[in-house]
């Protein structure tokens, strides 16, 4: 066996006449992930792995061998400002839909050919509809992302576009006569609660956490400051609005004020942090 010396990489021929490209990184000789057919191919490769270090393009290979269900792990474990509800979601598209099938490949091996077969598959099976496969891949170009920026990656394997767009079909709005006849079908304690969600445009969440001090009857307006989310569990956690624009003064319709006055006086708690609904 012959031996080529360079002061960072160095090239070797195997009794069976192939050769090997090894080179030093952080102090240690790391190895082509394959042998060359020749010793100008083994040199070749060497000599595209240093420019990538000197241009900052280069990834470790070894580095890319953790696979996408362990890197998911890491990545939701990393992101404490995440919501709870938002963790079981992601939790529950990377269990149902996404590990399932790309889990155990090494990131190194997650390449556009593999990412696309796995969307086609899912697109075309009967369950998740196409909102929840939209998600899935944004959720999996989030973490991949990461992985670029890890340095595990040198690029991005989900590059289908517009995969991550979501196209569901407009829902039916109800027109004001609908609404009022919802509100006096159900339970007279929630008449009011469905009101406020159809002529202000509250959430659910958002209402549910409303309190008598958010509400100004006398200038006719309510501030919106948090919500309420349940888990899974039943669980409800309050804390802000999913974004910052969600914190903010709406209008009350004048016709409303009434409704809302008679429903403070009747149903919501008591005291200034008393729960409206």
């Amino acid at each position: 066996m012959t031996k080529a010396k360079a002061s960072w990489g160095s090239v070797r021929k195997f009794p069976s006449g192939r050769y090997q490209a090894r080179y030093r990184v952080d102090g240690k000789m790391a190895a082509a992930p394959t042998t060359f057919r020749t010793k100008r191919d083994a040199e070749a490769y060497l000599s595209t792995v240093r420019a990538d270090m000197e241009r900052g393009t280069w990834v470790n290979p070894i580095a890319g061998k953790v696979t996408l269900r362990e890197y998911s792990t890491t990545w939701l474990e990393q992101r404490p400002d995440l919501r709870p509800r938002t963790v079981e979601l992601y939790e529950g598209e990377l269990r149902l839909h996404i590990l399932p099938v790309l889990g155990d490949l090494e990131l190194a091996k997650l390449t556009p050919t593999k990412v696309r077969d796995w969307h086609s598959a899912l697109l075309k099976a009967d369950k998740p509809g196409n909102t929840t496969v939209a998600k899935c891949y944004r959720l999996l170009h989030a973490i991949l992302n990461t992985a670029v920026a890890d340095e595990l990656l040198v690029r991005n394997p989900c590059v289908i576009k517009g995969a991550g767009q979501e196209k569901a079909p407009e829902r039916p709005i109800a027109s004001i006569p609908q609404v009022f006849e919802i509100a006096d079908t159900i339970e007279p304690r929630f008449q009011t609660m469905v009101l406020v969600g159809a002529f202000v445009g509250l959430r659910l969440g958002e209402m549910l956490a409303l309190t008598r001090e958010r509400i100004d009857l006398l200038h006719g307006r309510i501030k919106v400051v948090e919500q309420y989310q349940e888990l899974k569990d039943g669980t409800h956690i309050l804390g802000p609005p999913k974004s910052d624009a969600g914190i903010r003064t709406v209008a009350i319709p004048a016709m409303l004020k009434p409704e809302l006055e008679a429903h403070l006086a009747t149903y919501a708690a008591p005291g200034k942090k008393g729960l409206v609904f």
